[in-house]
This record gives structure tokens, sequence and C-alpha cells, in this order.
């Protein structure tokens, strides 16, 4: 079977691996050259670069709706497209090229958190399992009908780093059963049940801005969830710190929300809209990251300082 991959970060290689497995992988579409770091260094995606080593041919459209690019997708004359983490949401006269359509993987139990953010918004919102999903693509996002579901749990302590990790595993060994499956034609789409959709938002920078009305519960698995990007943090004596280390604790808030409560070696006690979040590590403006006992040898901390103020012009 004639397959062409589409996807772009670290998530979908082993996705990408496991297709070249069990088909002929024909293509590999991935997002154009992105600037990064200090530098601004304009630099390949991940599955570019990983396609590249495995010497299949890469495109990296600006545009994926233009006649052109139709153009050189129908010249590869794929039987199936399998689509990873791509990042661009497919026009139909794509959808409809090759033989057997288009496929994806998402990263969670659909109708659940559709969208381009499952992972995080799962463990943001306190969710105990997930999964992957390998479904027929259709015009709407992520509501085609489904063929092959994984789940599993989420770690008590498990970030969205190790957890994207772990689902990608997972992806991956969704590909190498599920393809074969549907080449042979022996996987029954099953239609989704749009009323038990709940959706998974892209990330923004404002997400991160800890908000201590909040449940202490809440905050913790939103330290957990905004990693790498756009972390959690707060405003703290007219700087910001990131915090990426913290955990809900039983007591009582004894003050308003965003109030220190204690500050020693176990961390700062800080008062949630319900419970106290300790801060275990975090990584002031302009700093490495550091536990809060190496913060609190170089910064006073008081019971009675406030979270969250703004910076003062």
């Amino acid at each position: 079977m004639r397959l062409v991959f589409m996807g772009s970060p670290d998530m979908a290689i082993p996705s990408l691996t496991a297709a070249s497995e069990v088909s002929d992988l024909v293509g590999v579409i991935t997002q154009p050259l992105r600037r990064k770091g200090r530098g601004q260094k304009k630099v390949p995606s991940p599955v570019a670069v990983r396609a590249a080593e495995m010497g299949i041919e890469t495109m990296t459209p600006s545009e994926i709706k233009s006649d052109g690019f139709l153009e050189l997708f129908r010249t590869m004359e794929p039987d199936l497209a399998l689509v990873v983490a791509y990042g661009k949401i497919l026009p139909p006269h794509v959808l409809t090229t090759p033989r057997l359509g288009c496929v994806n993987v998402h990263a969670s139990i659909l109708p659940e958190l559709r969208g381009a953010a499952p992972i995080q918004w799962a463990i943001a919102r306190g969710y105990r399992t997930t999964g992957v999903t390998l479904m027929r693509m259709d015009e709407g996002m992520d509501t085609g009908p489904i063929l092959v579901q994984e789940e599993t749990e989420i770690g008590e302590n498990e970030d969205a780093s190790s957890l994207t990790k772990r689902l990608s595993e997972m992806a991956a060994q969704i590909v190498k059963e599920g393809i074969p499956a549907l080449a042979e034609g022996s996987l029954t789409p099953t239609p989704q049940d749009d009323s038990m959709a709940t959706y998974a938002p892209i990330l923004k920078k404002e997400d991160g801005r800890a908000d201590w009305q909040m449940d202490s519960t809440q905050i913790a698995n939103r330290v957990r969830a905004f990693v790498p990007w756009p972390g959690v943090y707060t405003q703290f004596k007219g700087k910001r710190l990131l915090i990426t280390g913290a955990q809900p604790i039983r007591g009582s808030e004894k003050g308003k929300h965003g109030t220190v409560i204690n500050a020693g070696k176990n961390g700062i006690d800080v008062a949630a809209g319900s419970g106290i979040l300790r801060i275990i590590t975090l990584r002031p403006e302009g700093r490495r990251e550091m536990s809060a006992a190496e913060f609190l040898a170089g910064h006073t901390v008081s019971a009675g300082d406030i979270m969250g103020e703004e910076k003062r012009q």
C-alpha cells in the first residue's frame, strides 16, 4: 500500500517509523522551516529531519489549499494518507485524493478532547485516563468515525512531556496494527457521538497565568499540563515567577487567595481559591530553575506576601 505521511513534531516520529514498516512510504509532508531559539535560525521540523535520515522524499508546502500542492500530492498516487500532529487542517480535495482516504491519530479518546492540545488539557482538567484514537478523517475537526482506540491511565505526577512520549509510542503501535487492518478492510468505522464531545483548544500564553482563585489541585494540574509551554507563572514583588513544580496540600487557606501562608525548606505555601498550593520548584525571571529553598536563600518571602500582583509601571 502506497502511503503518504503528514506530521511535524517529535511526537509524530514513532508513527512515521511504524508507517515505514507496514507500508510503502512514498512521501512525507511536514511544516515548513520555522525560526527557533535566540538566534531565530530557521530549522526543519523534527519529522523532516527524521525523514531525511530515512531517505524519504519530504514536502514542506506553505499552502496546502493550492492547486500546485494538490497536483504534487496526486503524483504520489497514495492509497492512504496518515496524519499525526501535522498542524494544518486538510481541505476536502486533499481528503478525497487517496484511494482509501485520510486517517488521523489523535491523542485522546474521541469524542473527548477534540482539538489542538488534547494532552495538555487532559492533565489540566484532571482527567484520570486518556489515550489515542485512529480515525477516518472528514471535513470537521476530529469528528470522523473511529477505527481503533487505546486507553491509558494518567500518572498522578505525570506531566505533559512524559505523557506525550508515552502516547507517541501508543500511537506507533496503533499505526503498526491498524494500517494493515485498514488495507485488508477488517476495520469497521464507528461514528462518534457528537453529544459527548469536549474540546481542547490551542494553548495561548495567557493560559499559563496562575489564577489563585482556582482550587489548588487545579493550579497544580496546570503546572504539570503546561510543560514546556506556556508554563504557569505569577507575579511576585514586581517580577515574574515561573512555577515548575507544585502540589496541593491540606490545610486552611488563612487568607485571601494568592497570600503566602508559609515559606520554608519544604516549599512556599500559597492560599488558593480552595486549599493551599505548595510551590516546590520555580524559575525566577531571568534566572535558572531552582528549588523553593534555594529561592528563599536569596529572597525574602514572608507570610502575608501576595502573589499575582501585576508589575508596577
